[in-house]
């Protein structure tokens, strides 16, 4: 089997889930559990379309540029962004208008030169009352979820939260993201070691679902962190309005994946990669050839879900309509390189789309990154 890395290839495997994360109410976990089995996959893209979404992307003006490999992006209240940069472990606050500010460093981050390093970014829902902020982030004895202070102008008070995520070179997942449920989902790669992903007992290959203290959120199907399982290299997390949870993910050199959640299921890779037929796998809703996608960053606007390509250099818009995701259609092909992750505006309909050119895959030099903003129409 060829191992293809997320910076030096980025592609992802389809496995995807059907999930009801009914808004506030989702609970679980993974069942990794099984060898690896003969893997079957299907042709692309072979699930019927439903309705058309409502907003398709329009005009694309830069916000900010100056970045070195920006990854994650979470709002504040007053409508800024939090931005972490993977490789130098610093974290700036965007406004809407582009003033950029530096607020702080990660301590105790490390880079794995290649795809690891201070990744995902998340705001808490309560911050006006707790000022707390997450990040996920590569350390010295693998990857880490950890919690700061953040008082509007700087960080303070780093509190690991949950350790023992193996990491690698590549396949460190990493994307953090609140779910409607108030609790936080963390996403982990298998670290290149595929069997960890079948692994009940292991962090890796995983979507995580934690309490704000770094524990196993109620309600998680296992009873552990684990939330679903049978992942390769998830990045992207998000949830329509409906309160399901959908994710994206980079296979390994057949197929990359979007995957509906549902706690507890298993999302097939090692055995399978994409659609497959495999007894106890859970199929994707969509799936890509590697060399189209390599998808990141995933977040859903007015009807879709739009998706960012590393590899595949393009945005990706996928209309859903309940548990249904429709025909893809990409937009931006080549234009701006490769797109890491995907947020939408609070307050607009626009998206703000990051860029990941200075990565290892892109060799582009530091400063070469920037921070779009992408009005929906």
């Amino acid at each position: 089997m060829r191992i293809r890395t997320g910076a030096a290839r980025h592609a992802l495997t389809a496995s995807a889930a059907a999930t009801a994360l009914a808004a506030g109410l989702l609970l679980a976990t993974a069942d990794p559990g099984g060898a690896a089995a003969p893997r079957t996959t299907a042709a692309p893209n072979t699930v019927p379309a439903p309705r058309t979404a409502d907003s398709v992307p329009g005009a694309v003006k830069t916000v900010s540029s100056d970045w070195t490999i920006p990854w994650g992006l979470s709002w504040l209240p007053d409508g800024s962004a939090l931005i972490a940069e993977r490789d130098s472990f610093k974290v700036f606050t965007l406004s809407q208008s582009g003033a950029k500010k530096q607020v702080g460093k990660v301590p105790e981050a490390v880079t794995t030169d290649g795809e690891g390093g201070l990744m995902g970014a998340a705001v808490s829902p309560n911050w006006k009352n707790d000022h707390y902020v997450f990040f996920m982030h590569t350390a010295a004895e693998g990857n880490r979820v950890a919690r700061m202070t953040f008082d509007g102008t700087k960080l303070s008070d780093y509190k690991v939260l949950v350790k023992g995520i193996k990491k690698n070179r590549f396949h460190n997942g990493g994307r953090l993201k609140f779910g409607p449920d108030g609790y936080l989902y963390a996403t982990a790669g298998d670290a290149r070691t595929a069997d960890l992903a079948q692994d009940k007992s292991s962090l890796n290959g995983k979507i995580l679902r934690m309490t704000t203290d770094g524990k196993p959120a109620p309600g998680n199907p296992f009873g552990t962190l684990v939330y679903s399982y049978g992942h390769r290299n998830p990045q992207g997390l998000t949830w329509d309005p409906q309160g399901r949870l959908w994710e994206a993910e980079l296979g390994d050199a057949t197929f990359d994946e979007l995957n509906l959640i549902e706690p507890g299921k298993n999302y097939g890779w090692p055995k399978c990669e994409g659609q497959c037929s495999t007894s106890g796998m859970t199929n994707p809703k969509r799936q890509w050839k590697v060399g189209e996608a390599s998808p990141s960053g995933v977040t859903y606007a007015d009807g879709a879900l739009y998706m960012a390509a590393l590899k595949g250099q393009r945005l990706w818009r996928i209309p859903v309509d309940g548990a249904d995701a429709g025909t893809p259609k990409a937009y931006y092909t080549k234009n701006y390189g490769r797109l890491r992750t995907v947020e939408t505006v609070p307050g607009k309909n626009a998206l703000w789309l990051s860029t990941t050119n200075a990565d290892l895959a892109g060799r582009q030099p530091a400063g070469s990154d920037k921070v779009f903003q992408i009005d929906l129409k």
